[in-house]
């Protein structure tokens, strides 16, 4: 590559970065509904025509941003799971919902983008699948590798709920039977719902002491897909 081929993609990936703030900005001052090309470009000092060759519309910025805030979910997911890499499966699960936790907490806005209410007029695309299932993927992970080492506790599935249990694994976890993979599901609903309650507010005056309730109920889901804490690990908890 040329030094002026090079410098210009230098440049572009700054401009790229500072539009991306900027709207990131946005986000946490007016929301995602009102995300505005213009008014990211005049905040930056570009017509608007110039922002364009970066992001033609603003849909394609807000796909960029919940790529942006799925992927850095999934790092802060993964690196929970790395710290936790000599506990057990059980410890493991709990590490990684506190890491989703923490991330949500620190980043409300970015939360609030990819778990909050849908954007008026906004599809999101299946190009932002892949950064989405990275935690889910990494939980279905912890299960597969007790699954395949000892074996975990599973559920009795009622009849009605079975096809659409057998449609999940084959789409999700093939290796997995369909009763744990609804129940890991369940499970991943119920962990998004926790972060959200702290994060938009439904657990004032309700929860005091959030991160010790969010660990016991972060517990209790690994419990219920399965997972056992030794007893040298739940006599710490």
């Amino acid at each position: 590559m040329s030094t002026a081929r090079g410098a210009r993609a230098r440049a572009r990936i700054e401009v790229t970065a500072a539009i991306k703030d900027e709207a990131r900005r946005q986000l946490a001052a007016e929301g995602a509904a009102k995300l505005s090309l213009r008014a990211v470009a005049r905040e930056l000092g570009m017509v608007s025509s110039a922002l364009y060759r970066y992001f033609p519309s603003r849909d394609e910025l807000l796909t960029a941003l919940i790529i942006d805030a799925y992927d850095s979910l999934g790092e802060a997911a993964e690196a929970a799971h790395a710290k936790s890499a000599g506990e057990s499966p059980a410890g493991q699960w709990v590490a990684v919902c506190e890491g989703v936790r923490e991330w949500a907490l620190a980043r409300p806005h970015e939360y609030a983008l990819i778990y909050g209410s849908p954007v008026p007029g906004y599809a999101a695309p299946d190009t932002t699948l892949p950064a989405a299932s990275r935690a889910g993927r990494l939980l279905i992970r912890i299960v597969r590798d007790a699954y395949q080492d000892k074996g975990v506790a599973q559920w009795k599935l009622p009849a009605e709920v079975r096809p659409e249990a057998r449609r999940m694994a084959e789409h999700f976890a093939p290796d997995l039977p369909p009763e744990m993979v609804a129940v890991l599901v369940g499970a991943w609903a119920q962990l998004f719902g926790l972060v959200s309650f702290e994060v938009f507010g439904q657990f004032n005056r309700v929860v005091e002491d959030r991160a010790v309730f969010f660990r016991h109920a972060a517990g209790q889901l690994a419990h219920h897909v399965g997972l056992v804490f030794p007893q040298s690990e739940e006599a710490a908890r």
